[in-house]
């Protein structure tokens, strides 16, 4: 396998990279913590927390502002631009590029071929947002839109070459009202389900560019980054064979299961993993010697993809297995992490620094009060994350508006903005980027205002309204092959 040869000059990968104030302030906080002989344990604990929590919160940075007289000239340049870049030959470097060396030398500077491939499992995760029916007046509210065999037509994916095979529906025994989505009115599709994303294989042309057969997962999340710290701060519960430990809200979603369901007879576990094994012997069967499994998601859809890399790589040996999150929070405890890393699961997070999902559950108690040890050791609720980050800023963006919105720096379509436009550390945002700026805006105003982009546009012509024959204005029947049901999500290839 030949190395991956850095685009510009190498510098410390974004994983090791800590800003040396940050960490001379922690020492600081971390040795008048020791020192202090004299105080209560729990308000040197509270003390010190209040001082953690300030360089969590770094202020914002004036940005470059873009001037009205060459505004014009950027948006016509780009817009007679294609959105996407050539394919290249990544069959003699894909291991590197999942992970084999922990993505180290490729991510500070951003190496092209995997922003390109970051960028693709990006949208695979943004799909499951872009097909999933919201309307709480709809009686399909919580399913996707469209039919399994025309999602990627239908949202103009069909250029990354994958086949959709199987639709993952999940319900809760823990009631988590900000992700189940339900239909307001009387008749509905599920009372208790929802659509929560898909399995995806390569085509031949797609395998033959990635050097392998991959199965993809995409999990989706929640957009709503406000309620995160009420929602998801529960206990952590047990999980696999060792002493491994997630959230149980995460959990909750990933394995209920109830008999009188019609999605969710099985759990969310075992639909991916019966599909994730019936492609793997499919293609094992047809003499492929290379299949990986690379699972995707944003927000709670990261979270749920650790928890599928988890079991598959302890369920399938050998199996190559990597997760490209976005936004993900922390999921377990230290054990969950460091039984991921036995089992060899690959995991790159793509973090805004500005976005709050990423702290939490555990914004207080987690990997960073280690020093604190003789305080909480005894809590079952001290989490960790797991895998490489790659972190970018907001700042960086000459598009973005200034200050810290919670709702836009959250959104997966503004961290695909940033790392369409991250070259490095050192480096300003790139003025080749090439995917389309407008896209920031679909469910957020987080575009500078001289962009003249409509904040929050994304949406179903006149709101999913059809004039009849009549001329009265009626909510439509969905078309049939776009109506969710539990014996035709799935395809044999």
């Amino acid at each position: 396998m030949n190395a991956i040869q850095p685009a510009i000059n190498h510098h410390i990968p974004t994983t090791r990279r800590l800003s040396r104030r940050v960490r001379a302030q922690q020492d600081i906080i971390f040795e008048a913590y020791r020192s202090s002989k004299g105080s209560n344990p729990a308000t040197r604990l509270a003390q010190s927390l209040t001082h953690m929590l300030h360089l969590q919160i770094e202020s914002i940075h004036t940005q470059k502002t873009i001037t009205q007289s060459n505004l014009s000239s950027i948006l016509e340049d780009k817009s007679n631009t294609p959105i996407s870049s050539p394919k290249e030959d990544i069959s003699n470097k894909w291991e590197e590029i999942h992970g084999s060396n922990d993505w180290d030398t490729l991510l500070d500077p951003l190496h092209p071929c995997l922003r390109r491939e970051l960028i693709k499992y990006g949208e695979f995760a943004q799909a499951t947002y872009d097909a999933f029916d919201f309307d709480p007046y709809s009686e399909y509210c919580g399913s996707c839109r469209y039919n399994r065999n025309k999602l990627f037509e239908k949202l103009g994916l069909t250029r990354h070459g994958y086949n959709v095979t199987k639709y993952i529906y999940a319900t809760s025994q823990i009631d988590l009202p900000q992700w189940l989505e339900k239909s307001q009115v009387a008749e509905t599709w599920s009372t208790h389900s929802n659509w929560m994303g898909f399995v995806g294989v390569s085509d031949d042309e797609e395998s033959k560019r990635i050097g392998r057969r991959d199965i993809v997962v995409s999990w989706r999340g929640t957009v709503s980054a406000s309620e995160w710290y009420e929602d998801f701060q529960r206990n952590l519960e047990r999980f696999g064979h060792g002493d491994a430990k997630v959230e149980e809200g995460f959990l909750s979603i990933y394995t209920t299961k109830f008999k009188s369901s019609r999605y969710n007879k099985s759990s969310a576990s075992e639909q991916v993993m019966k599909e994730i094994d019936r492609l793997i012997n499919l293609y094992k069967k047809r003499g492929e010697q290379q299949v990986s499994l690379t699972i995707t998601g944003h927000s709670l859809g990261g979270a749920l993809a650790l928890l599928n890399a988890y079991e598959a790589a302890a369920t399938f040996v050998n199996l190559p297995v990597s997760v490209i999150s976005f936004a993900a929070p922390r999921v377990g405890n230290s054990d969950f992490k460091d039984e991921l890393h036995e089992l060899g699961v690959k995991t790159l997070r793509v973090v805004v620094k500005q976005d709050v999902v990423p702290w939490t559950p555990g914004m207080v108690f987690n990997e960073k009060l280690q020093s604190f040890d003789e305080i909480t050791k005894g809590l079952e609720w001290v989490y960790t994350h797991a895998g490489v980050e790659l972190r970018l800023d907001a700042r960086s963006s000459p598009y973005l508006k200034k200050g810290l919105q919670l709702q836009g720096h959250h959104m997966l379509e503004t961290y695909l903005h940033l790392l369409d436009g991250f070259q490095s550390s050192k480096l300003p945002f790139r003025e080749d980027a090439i995917r389309d700026i407008a896209l920031v805006n679909k469910e957020c105003d987080l575009l500078i205002n001289e962009l003249r982009i409509p904040p929050r546009w994304y949406q179903v012509a006149n709101k999913g309204l059809l004039q009849n024959d009549h001329g009265r204005w009626v909510k439509p029947k969905r078309d049939p092959q776009h109506i969710p049901s539990p014996t035709t999500d799935s395809v044999f290839l």
